[in-house]
Order: structure tokens, then sequence, then C-alpha cells
């Protein structure tokens, strides 16, 4: 590009004020990946500003996580090109590498689905494909014992489980792979919202199980994503 273009586009680095925001265009050079957009908590607006800057002077995929529909509508309205799966938006997807890892991601249960649906789009826009199963918890064992095989060739395995948390353990002791564990809100009233699920995952007699915090899919993805990096 021109001298002067190029000037205009590297006073973007590190980090552009835009409004209430601060937009982080240095992140993917720091730490190979970008700055994702967190929906809760921001307008519409907030979220149509911050993804256009990071469209117009950013490089890599942009990724929307927990948008509401009006988050939604308002980000394809500038840019109508993403690819939307539930609350997570994603712009400019890479291509998926023919040699990456064998990733699993693997719900307890079909209210588990949003969590798991997080988790893979996040790691789709890293580049990065995954396998899903769902719906295939504690309860009905037998369910998951027909994967055993696909799980013990997996390099990871991302398990999500709310009520007792007990799949993580369970697949812990399935497979040699790394495990990250995302405790979800789902369960009865003792389940607390998750907090039953998070410390059993914690209490994992599976050795070396990760976990993350409740709901939360993104850092889960984000968790296998710095796992297989390879080049910022």
């Amino acid at each position: 590009m021109a001298p002067d273009d190029a000037v205009a586009r590297l006073r973007a680095i590190p980090f552009v004020v835009s409004r209430d925001a601060m937009v982080d265009h240095h992140r993917h050079l720091r730490t190979g990946m970008p700055e994702a957009i967190y929906g809760p908590g921001k307008s519409p607006e907030q979220v149509a500003e911050i993804v256009s800057e990071l469209l117009t002077n950013g490089s890599g995929c942009v990724i929307l996580t927990r948008a509401t529909p009006e988050q939604t509508k308002a980000a394809l309205a500038v840019n109508a090109e993403a690819e939307v799966l539930g609350g997570t938006l994603v712009w400019r997807t890479p291509a998926i590498r023919d040699d990456g890892p064998r990733i699993f991601v693997i719900g307890a249960g079909t209210a588990d689905v949003p969590v798991v649906d997080e988790c893979i789009h996040t790691l789709r826009a890293h580049g990065i494909a995954t396998q899903r199963i769902v719906d295939v918890g504690v309860a009905g064992l037998h369910r998951l014992l027909v994967h055993v095989e696909d799980l013990q060739s997996a390099d990871a395995i991302v398990v999500v489980a709310g009520m007792e948390g007990a799949l993580a353990s369970v697949i812990g002791g399935l497979s040699g792979a790394p495990v990250v564990a995302v405790p979800t809100s789902v369960g009865y009233g003792s389940g607390l919202d998750g907090v039953t699920a998070l410390l059993a995952m914690m209490s994992s007699c599976a050795s070396g199980v990760t976990v993350v915090g409740i709901d939360n899919g993104f850092g889960a993805a984000m968790s296998v994503v710095r796992m297989f990096r390879t080049s910022p």
C-alpha cells in the first residue's frame, strides 16, 4: 500500500478509542488471538460500532458472543457476511486446516446445547474443526459408550455439563486427551445455577481436568486454541 495509507493504518495500533470502548487492535499481534466482543451489557449501537471498527481496521476473524436479537440485527446491518450460530457471530471465518487437531465438544443434555454451540463456533472462528456429541449425560451412560473409540482418538475434549457435572470425570477416565470442563447453570434447586457442577468438576477424581467458569463455552474454546496454536 502507499506510505500514507500505511501510516494511517498503523495509527490504529495498539488501540482505538471509540466512544465507550477502547478497541484493541494489538491483541492479535501479542497473543495470536484477536479481541472478541462480549455482548451482554452493551447497547446494539455500541456492538455495531465495535464490529465496524474491528472489521475496518483490524485483521483476522471478528467474534461477537452472547448477542441478543437486537445486537445481532445491528451487527449484521454493519456487515451481513457473518456466520451466525445462536448468539455467536463470526466474520472472516478462516479455512479449516486439514491437518488440524481432532477436537470433540460433548454436551451432557439438550439444555447444554447453547454452551456447546458457543464453544464450537468459537473454535470454528480460529480454523479448528470439531466433532459434536450431545445428550450423552451420565443418567444414560450407554449413550456415551458407543463413542468411546472416537474419544480415545481425540486430541482434546471439551465437556459441557450441568446438574451434578459428573460427565467430565467420566470422560477424563475414558480418554487420555486434555479435557476442558464447562459447568452450566442447568439443574434443579440444588444445582445452585451451576455452582454444584463447578465444584464437582474442580473436585474431579480424573487427573488433570481443566475447568472454566459457568456457561463459559467461549473460554473453553479459547483454552483449546491456546493448546494448539503454533504461530501468532
